[in-house]
């Protein structure tokens, strides 16, 4: 959609803001993948409520990054499709397709583009979790048999259009996340046509099969690699867990191999996604039958994490696991990517006050956690992905996100501020004690969840940005 010059003038000199220090580092308006109208509105706004200009040119920045470099769009079979890919591998993910754009889904009603596009994506992960609910991330031509140049050699049933098959429990649950939110917000059904109804059906099916009441099921995967975290014990089935109503996940949402096979945020998602789900059926497709069977199933699950999932602390108190496998063995820790146990909130899995969380939380953000670093430059969580010492501004994001304390999130902010090492856009991970050792310069979730984070402020907390 091209700005009017009125617009595109507005936003030069926001952009600009007579700081030459601080020039806008978004691509050339022509030169952006897509444009929304309400996204740029929402960039001026809230910029102009920001008295740190550091601060707001970072929100610039980051916030509309997804569409300002990673949406593809077309048409297939008549109807629009939308292919995210995650920044700078050419690929999209489930997980992260879903995430880059969720902060502009309450701007989808009164946006015609921004529907398009969610119209778009909600179309192409469905048609993804179809050619295999089991998959990751996909290809941009979903005949492709050209796997990620890591995965090409993977010992699992890898199909055309698959980038990658590590089977993680959230991969779906984003896609119904996204879904339920934009017909939230819209009350739009255009989505949710006959692939969109096969699909969610499929993805039933598969979080039953992967409860492993009945053996393991048909998923299996190994990797040769030095990096036993990017491979499957036993066969390709992972270490062994009984079955009592948690659904087995191989891989945690870093893209790691799980230690113990119930992985606790994950089932936590999972019962959130499927009472949403089954309130989908209930209303746009109507079957009451499969409606219930996904509310019964979120509660069967609901059950089995109350039995199993938790874990006590030194202080004999409750905290959530995890990892469990059934048997008793649990693992605490936390990982910054998104299901973690700091993030269940976020997600709808618990209130944001519940004690329990509460106390999750303080041993997440401590060195009970083996993932909490603190160094010189940031304190915040990282995890096996990048290795010990690697801070994400994604946890530090996420640590604001789920806080109502006001110096801790100022504390984030600063964090955050500090640690971008010149670049204006948010990583992957950065060392603890220095921020210019980063990976990944073009991460465009991480860059989203920041842009999230500073418009909900500028709602409900404006004075800290006025004064930040």
């Amino acid at each position: 959609m091209a700005l009017s010059p009125m617009m595109a003038s507005s936003l030069w000199a926001q952009s600009s803001n007579g700081l030459e220090k601080f020039p806008s580092h978004r691509p050339p308006q022509l030169q952006r993948k897509f444009t929304s109208l309400a996204v740029e509105e929402t960039i001026l706004r809230v910029k102009a409520g920001i008295s740190d200009p550091e601060l707001a040119w970072m929100f610039e920045n980051c916030y509309p990054n997804t569409l300002d470099t990673a949406v593809q769009t077309g048409v297939v079979d008549g109807n629009v499709d939308t292919f995210i890919i995650t920044g700078d591998i050419d690929a999209m993910w489930l997980r992260d397709s879903s995430s880059q754009v969720w902060p502009y889904v309450p701007l989808a009603k009164d946006d015609a583009d921004l529907k398009r596009l969610f119209q778009g994506l909600i179309g192409r992960q469905s048609r993804s979790i179809l050619l295999d609910p089991y998959a990751n991330a996909f290809l941009p031509d979903a005949k492709s048999k050209q796997a990620l140049e890591w995965a090409i050699h993977d010992m699992t049933e890898m199909r055309p259009g698959v980038a990658e098959r590590k089977w993680e429990i959230d991969s779906l649950c984003h896609c119904i996340r996204l879904a339920y939110a934009y017909w939230q917000a819209t009350g739009d059904t255009t989505p949710f046509n006959n692939d969109w109804e096969r699909a969610m059906r499929l993805v039933v099916t598969t979080l039953r099969e992967q409860q492993r009441k009945n053996g393991h099921g048909s998923y299996r995967f190994q990797r040769n690699t030095e990096t036993p975290t990017d491979t499957v014990a036993l066969d390709g089935y992972g270490n062994p867990a009984r079955p009592v109503g948690l659904i087995f996940s191989m891989f945690r949402p870093s893209d790691d191999a799980c230690t113990y096979p119930l992985f606790i945020p994950a089932n936590f998602f999972a019962a959130v996604s499927l009472r949403q789900l089954g309130e989908m059926f209930a209303e746009i497709t109507h079957d009451r039958n499969l409606a219930t069977e996904c509310r019964g199933f979120a509660d069967e699950i609901q059950a089995a994490l109350a039995k199993h999932g938790l874990i006590t602390n030194s202080a004999s108190e409750d905290v959530w696991a995890y990892e469990v496998d059934g048997f008793g063995n649990q693992l605490f820790m936390d990982d910054a990517n998104v299901p973690s146990l700091l993030s269940l909130p976020y997600l709808g899995c618990c209130s944001p006050g519940d004690p329990l969380y509460h106390r999750t939380r303080a041993r997440v953000l401590s060195e009970s956690n083996p993932y909490y670093f603190k160094g010189t430059a940031a304190a915040g969580v990282g995890g096996p992905h990048e290795g010990l010492d690697m801070v994400w501004p994604m946890a530090i994001t996420m640590q604001a996100l789920t806080s109502s304390d006001d110096d801790e999130i100022r504390q984030c902010l600063r964090w955050l501020k500090g640690t971008h090492a010149g670049t204006g856009f948010m990583h992957e991970a950065f060392h603890k004690d220095d921020p210019s050792k980063f990976t990944r310069k073009w991460f465009a979730w991480a860059n989203s969840l920041f842009g999230e984070l500073i418009v909900k402020l500028s709602q409900e907390r404006p004075g800290m940005l006025r004064h930040a």
